[in-house]
């Protein structure tokens, strides 16, 4: 943004379902803001201008669009070969090919289980459909805004505006970077991010006028309730009046938790509904059928809750190919039916002490965590029990367009009034699509008239100038709080021991307001990987104050994506440590930075981003310690037992590797990992903290690894276990790409066979960490070996090591295209003809053609068509013979209730029977029947190694 070039506010809402834009001139007044129509193909042949962007993407077939794609300009990473299109023409050629249509990106970008930048949408669609990731599809959206805006006001364009970008109330610090991400990667480095419910009331109170004090003269609890597409954001707003005439003091006290919860999910229950008269019971439809019937759906529930809504609506779904109109069927949606299913299902009568239910969902579609409650009133429930301390809203605020249904409004309504015991008075909001949009406006105005007036004299000519109309800023009060939520760092403790948190910000630290804790000191090591864990709680009433150290208990605490990175240490030095201070703050622009600040040079400090591409960890190394409290009884009470005992550990690595040439024996290095043991106890309870420390230790000094073959062997062994399964921890990015340059170096002391069994078995304990073409180079590799083990004609050890170890290596490779896995899985299969074939080859099948990864993303997952061969295969063995060759058939039929992974329902009971028949475990015919997480025995079964204690995968 340039300051000089800087003429309009402009507020975005970049919404699950809609992408609205409001904009005010900088010297304009309340009755400026206008909505920017936004120009968008609504059929081939016609560009349409609307305010309602539709958020979705259509990723078409080369030359299905023709050129139509291009007009009026081509979305952000598309081309000839993957054309795009965004808007109302791409939900309307994916209401007929919901296979190629990127919906609910907003919701995608808040889910930690995925990797947000990764291209996995739409998710399910085959591998003809270019994908795309949440980043991509969220930025896509945004430059299409930013090419609207420019278009139309070519002396003013977008990034020299003041831009607000609106977002969830309840999105974590990962969701908010991401967002910012998106924003960035469309051309708008600089925008502000504002909660959506603030916006929404925010233009409400715009509103209002000159009359805005009266309007609130009996209110004192404002809840704003707002019900989008994909989140339902809840917020309670205090009012105070003025002893005066002045405006009422509004104070944001209460944000709700993450609701991925909204009209999406509405329309998921009507589908699950309707889908047994379309499949036939107990049956279910074809992922892309399925979607069909969503979209179909959604459409037919706005028609009936309309206030002159008909008794029903046909719905009808296509068939496919030659059988486009034998296979198509209809079936009556009546107004009871969705009164039943949307209003009793997700806004229930329910009493105000009736929590939410912790059960497994129902509602799973297309691989989006939503609750596993789906009734909002009980949620509401829920916050108003936490935050209200038993004075419940007088006042309510309805945003998002489920509340143009008015039978939603009317319950919500009626449950607030029966909890209040007294009539609850509802806002109008005449434009719930907007709102947000126009309120993002309005706030942009107040902050940059705020910033001009805080100007130097020089400018004050400016000012006066922007100043002269009746601003907004003096009809409109600002919304104080502060941070919605308090953050923690969490603290190493004794496994048992309730774990203890120190307080980074405080609840109600507003945005701006640096605080340090001045109190602790901590060691901050340069050079290599650091890691800070945070939490967050929303709920806690309870006073603190930045630097107070607390137990983490209770309801409410929330795992944020931890700070992470590698600082670089001074010049000519490997490693080194700086005493430092934490500092943090909520910025102006909305997110939380934390920064460390060396105490010998305040002006020496590091900025900690947040880590957004992998799996939390329970339990964080010792990155840092504090060092003021090092020696307190306090602070060793805190010490896990292992990491009390790690620099005698670290000791006794240097003492095998390290620069010092010591006389040490070859039974000593041999025995390196039992000598571990005595020290840190079995290596089997080494906590993934632990684990990575000591690995840290073994990178250092991994120039060292080939002193002698024994020193090679011993290095590849232990450094393969601490670094399990190469994801999970975080900055195992980084830790896996300095093995990788050791890859290319090979083996030191390749003549030796057991050298190249422990090779193969380190790449297969960390292939999970590898990217795509990591895995490719190390696939290519690993099969000419296997084919000289086969030429060689031996079961056991050839010159190059393991034939099993290099077929449980190749089986690991799930980053790789399913393609390749399913060309290997068959040779396998040809191989498997032989008497000497082990069973460690239906082990390989089984993980070839797994239904859920064990560390990849979804998409990456070989389709139920490609893994029929495979699970036939298995199905033909005698499986009380043969239990490997049964596990591999569960890993293939697992449930994982995404219909896109799954197998059908004929196939998962045929799997089943014969489970049944041959004295499965009760754990196994659970995973084929139903959801479930692996259990430990059968993950360790599965991987070819336990995972690290506190490490868990993403599922």
């Amino acid at each position: 943004m340039h300051p000089s070039r800087t003429t309009y506010a402009v507020g975005i809402d970049l919404g699950t379902s809609h992408t609205v834009v409001a904009s005010v001139p900088l010297a304009g007044a309340a009755a400026d803001i206008a909505l920017l129509n936004i120009p968008q193909r609504s059929t081939a042949g016609e560009v349409l201008a609307q305010p309602l962007l539709p958020s979705v993407r259509y990723q078409a077939a080369a030359g299905e669009l023709g050129d139509s794609w291009q007009q009026p300009w081509p979305p952000q990473g598309a081309d000839a070969q993957a054309p795009a299109v965004i808007g109302r023409w791409a939900r309307d050629l994916g209401a007929a090919v919901p296979g190629r249509l990127v919906a609910s990106a907003k919701s995608w970008l808040s889910h930690q289980g995925v990797d947000r930048t990764a291209p996995i949408l739409p998710w399910g669609a085959g591998d003809d459909v270019a994908k795309v990731s949440p980043l991509a599809a969220s930025s896509s959206y945004l430059a299409h805004v930013k090419a609207a805006w420019d278009q139309a006001h070519p002396a003013a364009l977008l990034h020299d505006q003041s831009v607000v970008l609106t977002v969830p109330a309840s999105f974590d610090e990962g969701a908010r970077a991401l967002t910012l991400e998106a924003a960035k990667l469309a051309g708008l480095p600089d925008v502000q991010l504002l909660e959506e419910p603030k916006a929404a009331f925010h233009d409400w109170l715009l509103l209002q006028g000159d009359q805005l004090a009266q309007q609130l003269a009996h209110s004192r609890l404002v809840l704003v309730v707002d019900v989008g597409g994909g989140t339902t954001d809840l917020t309670l707003i205090r009012v105070q009046a003025s002893q005066s005439d002045e405006l009422p003091t509004l104070t944001r006290i209460a944000v709700g938790e993450h609701l991925m919860l909204g009209g999406d999910n509405m329309d998921l229950a009507l589908a699950h509904q309707l889908e047994p008269a379309f499949a036939g019971e107990g049956q279910r439809l074809p992922a892309q059928r399925f979607a069909q019937l969503v979209q179909r759906c959604r459409m037919a529930k706005e028609q009936l809750l309309a206030a002159d809504a008909p008794e029903q609506i046909s719905i009808t779904l296509l068939g496919a190919g030659s059988r486009l109109l034998a296979q198509t069927q209809s079936v009556q949606l009546t107004r009871a039916q969705v009164q039943s299913t949307v209003v009793e299902g997700f806004l229930p009568s329910v009493p105000m002490g009736d929590m939410p239910a912790k059960r497994q969902s129902a509602l799973r579609g297309f691989g989006l965590p939503y609750p596993a409650d789906a009734a909002i009133s009980r949620h509401l429930a829920q916050f108003l029990s936490v935050h209200a301390d038993g004075a419940l809203p007088d006042t309510v605020l309805l945003n998002g367009g489920v509340f143009h249904a008015h039978a939603l409004v009317q319950r919500l309504t009626d449950l607030l009034c029966t909890w209040r015991g007294s009539p609850v008075r509802v806002l109008h909001n005449p434009h719930p699509d907007w709102a947000v949009a126009r309120g993002a406006a309005a706030y942009g105005l107040a902050r940059a008239q705020d910033e001009l007036a805080a100007q130097t004299p020089s400018n004050q000519a400016v000012v006066k100038e922007v100043q002269a109309p009746a601003a907004i800023k003096k009809i409109v009060p600002r919304i104080g709080g502060g941070a919605a939520r308090s953050y923690w760092l969490l603290l190493p403790g004794k496994k048992g021991d309730a774990p203890q948190g120190i307080c980074l910000l405080p609840r109600g630290t507003e945005e701006g307001v640096r605080i340090v804790l001045s109190g602790r000191r901590f060691a901050l090591k340069l050079g290599q990987a650091v890691r800070f864990n945070l939490l967050a709680n929303s709920q806690s009433h309870a006073p603190m104050q930045a630097g107070q150290i607390a137990a983490l208990t209770g309801d409410g605490w929330v795992e944020l994506p931890p700070l992470s990175t590698v600082l670089p240490a001074p010049e000519g030095k490997a490693q080194t440590q700086v005493e430092v201070q934490l500092q943090a703050s909520m910025t102006e622009v909305g997110t939380l930075e934390v920064r460390c600040v060396a105490v010998q040079d305040a002006a020496q400090s590091w900025l900690l981003p947040f880590a957004l591409r992998g799996a939390s960890v329970a339990d964080a190394s010792e990155s840092i310690a504090d060092s003021a409290d090092a020696e307190s009884a306090e602070g060793q009470k805190g010490l896990k037992s292992g990491a009390a005992k790690l620099p005698e550990a670290v000791a006794l690595i240097d003492r095998i590797f390290g620069t010092q040439g010591q006389d040490v024996a070859a039974r000593e290095v041999r025995q390196l990992r039992q000598s571990l043991e005595k020290i840190l106890g079995p290596r089997e309870s080494w906590d993934v903290g632990l684990l990575r420390a000591l690995f840290d230790a073994l990178l250092a000094r991994a120039k060292r690894r080939r002193r002698t073959a024994d020193h090679e062997r011993v290095w590849l062994n232990l450094a393969g276990w601490c670094l399990r399964p190469g994801v999970g921890a975080e900055l195992d990015g980084w830790r896996i790409a300095q093995v990788w340059a050791l890859y290319a170096q090979g083996l030191g002391h390749a003549k030796e066979t057991a050298n190249w069994t422990e090779w193969w078995v380190f790449w297969r304990r960390v292939a999970a960490g590898l990217n795509e073409a990591q895995q490719m180079e190390l696939l290519e590799d690993v099969a000419g070996h296997m084919q000289k083990a086969v030429q060689q004609n031996t079961r056991g050890k050839s010159s190059h090591g393991s034939y099993d170890d290099m077929l449980r290596l190749f089986a690991a490779m799930e980053a790789v295209p399913w393609q390749y896995r399913q060309e290997m899985g068959q040779w396998m299969l040809q191989r498997l003809k032989r008497a000497d074939e082990t069973v460690q080859t239906w082990w390989a099948i089984g993980r070839l053609a797994a239904r859920q990864s064990l560390a990849a993303n979804a998409h990456l997952v070989m389709p139920p068509d490609a893994a029929q061969e495979f699970l036939n295969a298995t199905l033909a063995q005698d499986w009380r013979k043969n239990e490997t060759a049964m596990f591999a058939a569960v890993q293939m039929a697992r449930m994982t209730g995404d219909r896109t992974r799954d197998l059908s329902e004929d196939m998962r009971a045929q799997v089943l029977e014969k489970m049944r028949t041959s004295g499965a475990p009760e754990r196994w015919l659970a995973m084929v029947e139903q959801v479930v997480q692996m259990e430990a025995e059968d993950q360790k079964r599965s991987l070819g190694d336990s995972l690290p204690p506190g490490l868990v995968l993403l599922h």
